[in-house]
């Protein structure tokens, strides 16, 4: 029978993120040797006591509040609490499916436009456009740390005024670049966005895992008009859980009112036993500590080592400060490449495939201009618990990558082919 579709799905096609990983596992089903820096998903195990509190509630099989479990709404609220400096109250907290559902259904619920900094997460624009929703973007540079400034911002919104809710994405430490805002920066985008009177949606999911373990959230300079988003998959290893939360600042509550009735009407709750496991996640005592010291000391050692060697080849990268991703740029190398065909990010990461098996995400999926030669580099390829292990046995004592060096062959040969490849 004949189905009609949405314009504007219309050839939409997968998240290229989960397109990436798709075509690397093929790729290795027909034999080939591939190193996936395409897809980023957590290396590190869940942490044992909360696997160990699903199963103590796998039996729990209820419909629970649309908002979320009680206890964990609680439990949230006083993690944010306790990790920086704004008022978190159980009542504004929002559990969903993943945080990527609650973004959607709020660019679904407001009567606006979106503005995103790029380099962006690649799933903040096809959101907004599978409803019509206008997207602006302004782009960010390497001189400013692939981060947004205040001064681009207030230029933006003076030049484009609008009647309409604005909504700001904000994501740090940012996905692809692993590059995170100062406290200075966060101040300076909060004068702004209260200015133009604005509403900032900070997306921290990384932020457990900002390498220095001092996140600091614009929530707290900009309370009145900032939704915070997080939740387990990075920071917890637990992706496939599907478990994120907002927390609403006080005022919105006609606004989160929204989200529930929109979400009774789809999702209607999160699995039972996954709320009940994310209560022991949200818990910060001993074990919680130390699997978030142990994690954020190995992605910086890998990730300042990957930085340090590409660099070394030329090719333009910032250190990383959270996460597990980095942004190089290789500009440098723009005229050899381009007497082998590489004139823009698709053709250097598909190249680059073909003749390394290395997988890269080419700078245009993350809305760059497709000219210009960047990428993202997801250093993920180890066994992130094996890696804990390691840690471990050195306890606080000084750390380096040769500590790492079981379990980081697959990373120290990516990286070799990538600088090979384009010295070459």
């Amino acid at each position: 029978m004949k189905t009609t579709i949405k314009q504007q799905f219309s050839g939409l096609g997968k998240s290229a993120t989960l397109a990436v990983n798709e075509k690397s596992a093929a790729l290795e089903k027909e034999g080939k040797d591939i190193i996936r820096f395409g897809f980023g998903q957590s290396p590190f195990p869940v942490p044992d006591a909360v696997v160990e509190s699903l199963k103590e509630n796998a039996h729990r099989k209820e419909y629970i509040s649309v908002e979320g479990l009680s206890e964990l709404r609680e439990s949230v609220a006083y993690y944010h609490s306790g990790h920086s400096n704004i008022d978190a109250d159980p009542s504004r907290v929002f559990i969903g499916p993943g945080s990527k559902e609650l973004m959607f259904l709020l660019q679904f619920i407001l009567d606006g436009d979106t503005i995103i900094p790029t380099p962006s997460w690649v799933s903040y624009p096809p959101q907004a456009s599978m409803i019509n929703r206008q997207v602006h973007f302004i782009h960010s540079s390497a001189e400013t740390g692939w981060l947004i400034t205040a001064e681009a911002l207030d230029k933006f919104l003076t030049e484009n005024p609008s009647e309409k809710t604005r909504l700001l994405i904000l994501n740090y430490p940012n996905n692809p670049s692993g590059t995170t805002f100062s406290e200075n920066n966060l101040k300076e985008l909060a004068e702004t966005a209260r200015k133009h009177e604005i509403l900032v949606l900070s997306d921290e999911i990384y932020g457990r895992l900002t390498h220095s373990g001092e996140h600091r959230s614009i929530a707290e300079f900009y309370p009145e008009g900032t939704i915070v988003s997080s939740g387990l998959s990075k920071w917890c290893g637990a992706g496939g859980w599907r478990l994120g939360h907002f927390l609403f600042p006080k005022g919105m509550e006609e606004l989160m009112q929204s989200m529930a009735s929109a979400a009774s009407e789809t999702f209607s709750c999160v699995s039972a036993p996954v709320q009940c496991a994310a209560v022991r996640a949200y818990q910060t005592d001993e074990p919680i500590i130390d699997y978030l010291f142990h994690a954020r000391r190995i992605l910086k050692t890998i990730g300042q080592t990957c930085s340090d060697r590409l660099n070394e080849s030329g090719i333009q990268t910032i250190d990383p400060k959270g996460g597990f991703y980095l942004f190089p740029d290789f500009s440098n190398h723009k005229e050899s490449l381009a007497s082998r065909d590489v004139t823009d990010s698709a053709s250097l990461c598909e190249m680059l495939l073909d003749e390394t098996g290395v997988a890269l995400l080419p700078g245009s999926e993350f809305f760059r201009d497709p000219a210009e030669l960047t990428a993202r580099l997801a250093y993920v390829t180890f066994d992130g618990g094996k890696a804990m292990e390691l840690s471990t046995e050195r306890g606080n004592d000084s750390f380096s990558m040769d500590d790492l060096s079981p379990v980081c062959d697959k990373i120290i040969n990516g990286i070799s082919r990538i600088t090979n490849w384009v010295n070459t």
